[in-house]
């Protein structure tokens, strides 16, 4: 109980000390976290759970196909940070994981898979997953069922966002500009948000292709990175385009970043994966909302 306590104390200390916050006109970088061990495939998102005081990085990665040999678990691990950004561990929970957050309504940390839509067919070891931590805040390796397909999600490779004070979800489309809002308890769709590309004057092939960060700052919602661009893009959740905040010009953004290697924190922090940094990459974490 007093874990829980304190898991609740310090997410409201996330909440309110990002209340009406300012968009910085440059992004501002606050740390590294260089990876220490190889990427099973691709890098995917980014957790915090701020009284465990870590970071949990989640690969992505297909299962194999089943067989008398084989199960069809992926080979994918989700790896274990202290909050300075020194390794800790990794650990295979079995997924394909697409985004890893802590969710505030039950203080679990979840995973949400690919083709947890089923837009690309049904499989194994698809949907909405729970990962187990251990007293220390490390993943046993075990899991719990939360829900197999949410159709509303639409999109295979969509990395959804969530937001706990609201029990929402956000799910970016593939070449479009469409993010859909599911809730998280009934996995239906509420609405569907059309951000304005017009504004900013970018392209969806410009722009992040499955994720959009929710930051839970009133107005300033939303955050697209837009990589050809070098910035990010703040949005409220009407969709209305509310300002930029730019990356350093030297930053080597690549193809990868339309897919994955992104991810938004508890604590505030919008995290992109710099491929080229490190012998295994290099996740910044910046700060957009002052």
């Amino acid at each position: 109980m007093k874990k829980i306590m304190l898991v609740l104390l310090s997410t409201i200390t996330v909440y309110a000390g990002s209340l009406n916050a300012e968009i910085k006109e440059q992004a501002e970088l606050i740390f590294k976290i260089p990876l220490k061990k190889e990427p099973t495939t691709r890098p995917q998102t980014i957790a915090y759970i701020p009284v465990e005081k870590k970071y949990y990085i989640a690969d992505g990665g297909l299962a194999p196909m089943g067989s008398n040999s084989q199960a069809p678990i992926s080979k994918s691990l989700v790896h274990t940070y202290d909050e300075k950004g020194n390794y800790i561990e990794s650990t295979r929970p079995g997924f394909d994981n697409r985004s890893i957050y802590f969710n505030t309504k039950k203080n679990k940390l979840e995973t949400i898979t690919y083709n947890v839509s089923a837009a690309a067919g049904f499989a194994p070891m698809t949907g909405i997953y729970s990962l187990e931590l251990d007293d220390d805040g490390l993943l046993t390796g075990k899991s719990g069922d939360i829900i197999n397909t949410v159709f509303a999600f639409e999109s295979s490779g969509t990395m959804p966002s969530f937001d706990g004070k609201n029990n929402l979800y956000y799910a970016k489309q593939e070449k479009s500009n469409k993010v859909i809002v599911v809730d998280a308890e009934e996995f239906a769709a509420k609405k569907t948000i059309e951000l304005d590309f017009k504004t900013p004057k970018v392209q969806h092939h410009d722009v992040a292709s499955h994720f959009v960060a929710f930051t839970d700052v009133k107005n300033n919602e939303l955050i697209l990175l837009d990589i050809d661009h070098k910035r990010f893009l703040v949005y409220d959740t009407k969709g209305k385009f509310k300002g930029e905040s730019m990356l350093p010009k030297n930053l080597k953004l690549r193809s990868k970043n339309h897919f994955n290697g992104l991810g938004y924190t508890l604590n505030g922090y919008y995290f992109v994966y710099i491929d080229s940094e490190g012998e295994f990459g290099t996740y910044h974490a910046y700060k957009v909302l002052d």
